[in-house]
């Protein structure tokens, strides 16, 4: 028989190894995904926020929500690379189409404006807690929300109208009337934000509120801006962000700055909330690579993306030239051309024998036959014209000529000398530079041309 303190040391050899074994067979944990939090700016009254998700896991995530609670007197504004619903304190943000798969070992990231001092509380990622675990047993007590939460920035109603009213809006100072984007009138249907800015980086976008026009409404800011965006989508109208203008130097030359403009682009357009994309560059344009821009811009936001172009009248003469070939060339995504008939002078119609003056119905119908008969769907032209004295140099017309030349293009009624060799009822309707001159000159375009619009075949 073996002493006590031999037969102790035995058996605790025995159960070490016992246990031992028992230890090495069970599963390892694995490591989930987390999730991060950090504050990337703070300014006292407000903060930007980021969040990054991480896959410590060893196979993909496809598809992620997180949520969190802010403390009261702690609310949000305008985020990114997210989409968000909010019921009270509660936020909820799930990933976007281009996001929400997650390989082992990387990461995605949003972020987010806030306004007041609080931060976030009670972070979960798909149900457990953001730095890593499983969910409670039983979760911590929470006003429930309700069963279809609003969401913070409510998507756009429907489909756009048959026949669309455009206008610019001006995000700068000039002697029109300076408009918060709410005030936008409630007979455009497709409000195109003027401009976004180039940078130092070919094909790259930059967009923000005009510090001009910020002072001279008193204060207006970035997330003044993207809640003046969900007013509009809330009362079924559509925002685009217009690239480019008299001075815009955005260059897209090749396939490195196709890039870049793709991804600056669907950046805004998911910050603030934008509906798509407009091409006014009046220094020429390279078809073929804009045209890969563009493509990869849809394939990042979806099939709902509005692509718009505003050329100037020279730039449809031939389906040669680089603007005409640039809308042939991405037909299939195209939403319409709203080419700018004034400021113009004399042209050649679409019958090739004679000059016609602009500021006439002859001119208007003449030149939008050029893309009617050389390729373009009725659907995807419209008619862009000054509202009123002090919007144009040249080619200035009572909205009243501008209905007469719908009906001449639809109907075939109301012509001038001028008459094109068919109707087309599908004429995508009018556009006007800008809002903001059409305020101060009384409203008088959008009051006449939107109603008469709902008449159209």
């Amino acid at each position: 028989m073996k002493p006590a303190r031999s037969l102790v040391l035995s058996l605790v050899t025995v159960l070490a190894a016992t246990l031992g074994a028992a230890w090495v067979a069970l599963p390892a944990f694995a490591a989930g995904p987390t999730a991060s939090f950090v504050k990337t700016a703070d300014w006292g009254a407000g903060w930007e926020g980021k969040y990054t998700i991480t896959n410590g896991g060893s196979s993909t995530i496809n598809g992620w929500n997180l949520v969190f609670d802010l403390p009261a007197g702690t609310t949000l504004g305008s985020y990114w690379d997210a989409l968000l619903t909010s019921a009270g304190q509660r936020h909820t943000f799930t990933n976007r189409s281009w996001n929400g798969s997650i390989a082992p070992g990387a990461s995605v990231s949003f972020g987010f404006l806030a306004s007041g001092s609080g931060s976030p509380t009670g972070c979960q990622l798909n149900g457990a807690p953001c730095g890593g675990g499983t969910p409670p047993t039983t979760p911590p007590p929470t006003t429930p929300p309700p069963t279809t939460p609003p969401p913070t920035t409510p998507p756009p109603t429907g489909e756009l109208p048959k026949h669309l009213l455009t206008g610019y809006w001006h995000n700068f100072d000039n002697p029109a009337v300076e408009l918060r984007l709410r005030d936008v009138p409630t007979q455009y249907d497709l409000v195109a934000v003027a401009f976004a800015e180039a940078t130092s980086t070919p094909g790259a976008l930059t967009f923000g509120v005009d510090p001009g026009l910020a002072a001279s409404l008193g204060g207006y800011t970035d997330a003044d801006f993207s809640a003046d965006v969900r007013t509009l989508h809330a009362r079924g109208q559509r925002v685009i962000l217009s690239v480019g203008g008299e001075t815009g130097r955005v260059t897209v030359n090749d396939a490195a700055s196709a890039t870049v403009f793709a991804d600056t682009a669907a950046a805004l357009i998911t910050r603030y909330g934008f509906d798509g994309i407009d091409i006014d560059l009046e220094n020429g344009l390279n078809p073929t690579y804009m045209a890969q821009a563009l493509r990869a811009l849809r394939a990042k936001i979806g099939s709902g993306l509005i692509i718009a172009m505003a050329p100037q009248t020279i730039d449809m003469q031939s389906p040669a030239s680089g603007y005409f070939k640039l809308a042939l060339d991405i037909k299939d995504i195209l939403t319409v051309v709203n080419t700018q008939f004034y400021n113009s002078g004399a042209m050649l119609g679409c019958d090739q024998n004679a000059a016609y003056s602009q500021g006439t119905v002859n001119f208007i119908v003449a030149l939008a036959c050029i893309q009617l008969e050389a390729g373009l769907r009725p659907d995807q032209v419209g008619l862009g014209l000054p509202a009123g004295p002090g919007a144009a140099g040249g080619g200035i017309v009572a909205p009243s000529v501008v209905n007469a030349a719908l009906d001449c293009l639809a109907r075939g009624t109301n012509c001038g000398s001028f008459r094109p060799p068919r109707t087309y009822p599908g004429i995508r309707g009018a556009m006007t530079w800008s809002v903001n001159w059409d305020v101060s000159n009384g409203n008088g375009f959008a009051r006449t041309v939107a109603p008469h619009l709902d008449t159209l075949p």
